[in-house]
């Protein structure tokens, strides 16, 4: 293998295992599931960093933000609570944001 091709192979496991390493963090960067036994099984959702009810329970396909359930993805990001939450920084943009950083942002 020539050196340019060993350099090529070294530069793009460093580029992939930063991404892997990335990609893992986000995991530790969310909020812990909420603790409400009102609902069996949470999901994340991407789009609004916040937990959604996801089993068969009356609060089935709810959010859950600060302590509440909102019905809806449109009142959760209609509420006042949400909305302060979005501007503040906790809330994390994700890819395809149009938020600049990583790899050539």
């Amino acid at each position: 293998m020539s050196k340019t091709k060993k350099m090529m192979a070294g530069v793009l496991t460093t580029a992939l295992m930063t991404s892997l390493v990335a990609c893992g963090s986000t995991d530790q960067a969310r909020p812990a599931k909420p603790k409400d036994k009102s609902c069996d099984k949470w999901k994340w959702d991407e789009d609004t960093q916040t937990y959604y009810c996801s089993d068969s329970s009356s609060h089935s396909g709810s959010y859950y933000h600060g302590g509440r359930y909102y019905g809806s993805k449109k009142q959760l990001t209609s509420s006042s609570a949400y909305k302060s939450f979005k501007s503040s920084s906790s809330y994390k943009s994700g890819i395809g944001s149009g938020s600049k950083g990583g790899f050539g942002g």
